[in-house]
């Protein structure tokens, strides 16, 4: 008799956890800030009472939150899966960071090019010798261009 009440109070236990665990990845319906363990909102009440009567009749946590997706929509769900509708979701900042920062770095060496074309182009019909021209282009250039001229390269390749 004593073994059951301890065995009950465990499984009660166990039922109580798998509640609150599943209870805290649901969203609340009316608050929509809030999962469902810390809201009182009459909804929230409703879903936890229902998350428990489902784990008491032996459901699993996979079919409750297939069970609340299917009734209230992936908004349900804090982490909504990864598929075709949330792609845009999950993928999206990825693309967009890295599209920005090739903009970034693109417009940085076209600005460069821009600047070694116009020291050429202010030097050109300017009778000089290799070692004048380079010391006017040097002195012209930003000190990031001078002496590796226009071709931009890896930094650890450089001398």
């Amino acid at each position: 008799m004593a073994e059951e009440r301890v065995e009950d109070r465990v499984r009660t236990a166990q039922i109580e956890a798998r509640a609150r665990n599943i209870s805290h990845n649901v969203r609340c319906l009316e608050c929509g800030h809030q999962s469902i363990e810390e809201s009182q909102a009459d909804i929230a009440v409703r879903l936890r009472k229902v998350i428990r009567d489902e784990l008491r009749a032996g459901k699993t946590d996979q079919e409750i939150y297939t069970k609340l997706t299917t009734e209230y929509g992936e908004a349900i769900l804090y982490s909504p899966a990864f598929d075709a509708q949330t792609a845009v979701l999950w993928i999206g900042p990825v693309v967009l960071v890295g599209a920005i920062a090739g903009a970034t770095f693109y417009r940085g060496k076209t600005k460069q090019r821009d600047l070694g074309r116009m020291a050429d182009m202010l030097l050109h019909n300017i009778p000089l010798t290799p070692t004048e021209r380079h010391v006017l282009k040097s002195l012209v250039l930003p000190p990031s261009l001078r002496n590796r001229g226009t071709q931009w390269s890896w930094p650890f390749m450089r001398k």
